[in-house]
């Protein structure tokens, strides 16, 4: 079996022969020529035949081990024997290892190009480092080129919105649904903006889009014959979001049988009812009620609600819960975030033998007594519970009620993933509120339309919806019907925005690592290279 020569292991290949290798300490220089037939002129595209004059060329090559490695290429200049051709000589380039203006090997240049595209500038200046590699930030940002973007749009087009900062400022992805690849990426997320760009790119015949207006007003004005497809995971988050508002409108329902049940089990406990206790002046209780005052002060002096945000230092969306929202509903959900605590479920039981002996109570005595009921935490605070009950200060024990989210996650499920412990929980919502039940009847009802791709029955859902549903779902329902032929295209239809959103995912992934500190362009080129 022949052996490999220095040529195959070094240059495999490559037209080139290896004329003397000097071994240093810390890196290796490799004397070599081309072999190369002789080249063609780079403007007329003439073979050549003469030389005109050798040189030596100096390339950065890929690292051997721990040893950089400097290639001196010794390469011939040619004559241009066309007449009429503008250039008179030009120098050969050696397929696979040198490029024109470049100080660095074709090898050397790919991988390079393939850190920067992953990790960008100082990060990929820092790795290269580590691979002995000679880049620096600058150098490696210009190796970055984004592609052409094609001169016609795919046929299956997604768009969607991304955040360069949430709540300020959006820009827009557009991605070949087919290929499940970025097509372009805009600096912003307007209609104008969208509609230049189809009118630029034409041939898309379908446009999958959530429900944003802008994006529709886009495609109505520069691709009127595109079939407009609304995203179906998109309508679903919709319709819980109608759903869980509901829900947090009719808790007082859900609050009155609880505490009917609760009244039931302690009466079954022991006769006697505890002395009223105060409402709890809990920090997140005050909290809240303060930052309820300070808020509508400010309304009052009518402010702004994004200067509200920056002297109060808090979100715009939680000025805006603030300023529509009861201050009794506000102080209801400040309670029941508070957590529960391994003695909640004990408390009833706690308070009753409390009535019962009029206060003369053991502390210790009842902590052994709720310990073989399956207590788990400490004495100390059963005691600091006894305390309170003294003092009349403790928190009234509050009914056990699922979170708004909890029934619409029960709600919109298949029935066959639930609990036998959750379909009687939802049971219990249903008996108490009819408004909830009727949400119930119509949210799955409509998921099943979208699960099963029914579009025909859509309208007739919109009709009942807006009959004898609750608020938040008949509002979504009005919502269903000025979008109403995109949301019926997309039920039958195989497609929808979810490789979109794969890709909004990555966008926001080399956002964080990078935007702030680059610029939109660097942005949107490893957008378009990054696969």
């Amino acid at each position: 079996m022949a052996s490999n020569t220095v040529e195959d292991v070094l240059f495999p290949g490559i037209d080139v022969r290896v004329e003397r290798v000097n071994d240093f300490s810390s890196f290796l220089v490799v004397e070599v020529v081309s072999t190369a037939p002789p080249g063609r002129c780079p403007d007329c595209r003439k073979q050549a035949r003469r030389v005109h004059s050798t040189y030596q060329r100096t390339l950065d090559e890929r690292p051997l081990g721990p040893r950089q490695v400097i290639v001196r290429l010794r390469v011939r200049r040619y004559f241009c024997d066309r007449k009429n051709c503008s250039r008179k000589t030009f120098v050969e380039q050696v397929p696979g290892l040198s490029e024109r203006r470049r100080r660095s090997s074709t090898g050397l240049t790919s991988s390079l190009r393939s850190i920067a595209i992953e990790l960008g500038g100082r990060p990929a200046a820092r790795l290269c480092r580590r691979l002995r590699m000679t880049a620096g930030r600058t150098r490696l940002l210009r190796l970055l080129k984004a592609p052409a973007v094609p001169d016609r749009a795919p046929r299956v087009l997604g768009v969607d919105e991304f955040a360069f900062r949430k709540g300020c400022i959006y820009g827009t992805v557009l991605v070949d649904v087919e290929a499940g690849r970025v097509v372009d990426v805009l600096p912003d997320r307007t209609s104008d903006t969208f509609a230049a760009w189809l009118a630029e790119h034409p041939g898309a015949e379908i446009i999958c889009r959530d429900r944003a207006s802008a994006y529709t007003k886009a495609v109505k004005a520069a691709a009127p014959d595109a079939l407009e497809v609304a995203d179906r995971w998109h309508l679903l988050q919709n319709l819980a979001a109608a759903v869980e508002k509901t829900c947090h409108q009719h808790r007082d329902c859900l609050r009155k049988r609880a505490e009917e049940e609760t009244a039931t089990e302690v009466s079954e406990v022991a006769p006697k009812l505890l002395p009223p206790a105060e409402l709890p002046r809990t920090q997140i209780i005050e909290r809240t009620r303060h930052r309820y005052e300070d808020i509508h002060r400010l309304l009052e002096k009518r402010w702004t609600i994004s200067a509200i945000a920056r002297r109060l230092n808090l979100d715009r969306q939680t000025v805006r819960r603030f300023r529509d929202t009861d201050l009794d509903q506000l102080l209801a959900s400040a309670r029941e975030r508070r957590p529960n605590g391994v003695l909640e479920p004990f408390k009833v039981y706690l308070n009753a033998r409390f009535t019962e002996a009029q206060g003369q109570v053991s502390g210790t005595r009842l902590f052994l007594e709720i310990q073989d009921r399956g207590y788990r935490g400490s004495r100390q605070v059963v005691r600091k519970h006894l305390a309170a009950l003294r003092e009349g200060t403790a928190e009234p024990v509050r009914a056990d009620i699922p979170s708004p989210r909890k029934i619409t996650s029960w709600i919109l499920r298949p029935r066959e993933t639930l609990t036998d412990s959750q379909n009687e929980r939802l049971l219990q919502v249903r008996l108490a509120c009819p408004d909830i039940t009727r949400a119930c009847d119509l949210a799955r009802a409509f998921a099943d339309l979208v699960r099963h791709q029914r579009g025909y029955l859509l309208l007739e859902w919109i009709r009942q919806a807006e009959q004898d549903a609750p608020k938040p779902v008949r509002g979504f329902a009005g919502f269903l019907r000025q979008d109403l032929d995109a949301i019926t295209a997309g039920l039958p239809l195989p497609w929808s925005s979810g490789v979109v959103e794969g890709h909004v995912n990555r966008v926001k992934t080399l956002k964080r690592a990078m935007y702030g500190r680059a610029s939109f362009e660097l942005l949107r080129t490893r957008i378009l290279t990054q696969h």
